[in-house]
């Protein structure tokens, strides 16, 4: 299996954690973020690793190298603009029929070659992990109707959703759905595959997953660190 991580990005949400430093490379406990993704990808038997970088990547290249001593074959791709988090796929010509992608701020004991294997036994264009969040509006919630006399009134109601976890795998005809040289997310993605009437699967996961968007993400992260060696970068590869 060949990984591509999305690595690009300036880390706005995240600040001021990434004023001075790129966001694969902040820390969590002793180790950047991107140092636990990758080694839980070496850890699965993944290695071939495209790294999409853009923002301060030069310090991301010369932390990580060619990850010959995380057992990886890492290659690096930059985008001369940003691209969004789809659009630098179209800068990688030799990619397999199946590969993953992900988000490289993302940390969890997902099985990747369960997904792997879910996704090429069908006929998906697309398969996305997801994961069960509960969300919290953090205001009063009125409904109200045509008359505008109010019906129902529910203060911070929490709602049971379901979430991208920034973890997928591609058949290479999602690039013909890419525009070249286009800023281009995964949200227009998803609306130029649903237009086209492609089949997009869905693997939910009920482990562990964190996505290290925003400051208190990051604050959890830190905490649950005395777990998280164990819990990603060995359990995953036993499932």
């Amino acid at each position: 299996m060949r990984a591509v991580i999305l690595a690009g990005g300036k880390g706005v949400r995240l600040k001021p954690y990434t004023v001075t430093l790129p966001k694969p490379l902040v820390p969590i406990g002793e180790e950047p973020i991107m140092q636990l993704v990758l080694a839980n990808l070496a850890n699965q038997g993944i290695k071939r690793v495209d790294l999409c970088v853009n923002h301060m990547c030069d310090l991301i290249k010369a932390y990580f190298g060619d990850g010959s001593r995380l057992g990886l074959d890492i290659h690096y791709s930059r985008e001369e603009k940003p691209l969004g988090t789809v659009g630098p796929l179209k800068l990688l010509k030799t990619l397999p029929v199946h590969f993953l992608v992900m988000n490289g701020d993302v940390l969890t004991d997902l099985s990747l070659r369960r997904l792997y294997h879910e996704h090429v036994n069908d006929d998906a264009i697309m398969t996305i992990a997801t994961f069960r969040r509960k969300t919290t509006v953090e205001f009063g919630v009125i409904k109200f109707g045509d008359d505008h006399y109010v019906r129902d009134f529910t203060e911070k109601p929490e709602y049971d959703v379901s979430v991208s976890m920034g973890i997928y795998i591609f058949n290479q005809r999602v690039l013909d759905y890419v525009p070249e040289n286009t800023y281009f997310g995964f949200d227009d993605l998803m609306y130029e595959l649903l237009r086209a009437g492609e089949k997009i699967k869905v693997v939910e996961h009920h482990g562990y997953w964190l996505d290290i968007g925003r400051p208190e993400d990051y604050e959890k992260a830190n905490n649950d660190m005395a777990g998280l060696l164990g819990q990603i970068c060995f359990k995953a590869g036993s499932q």
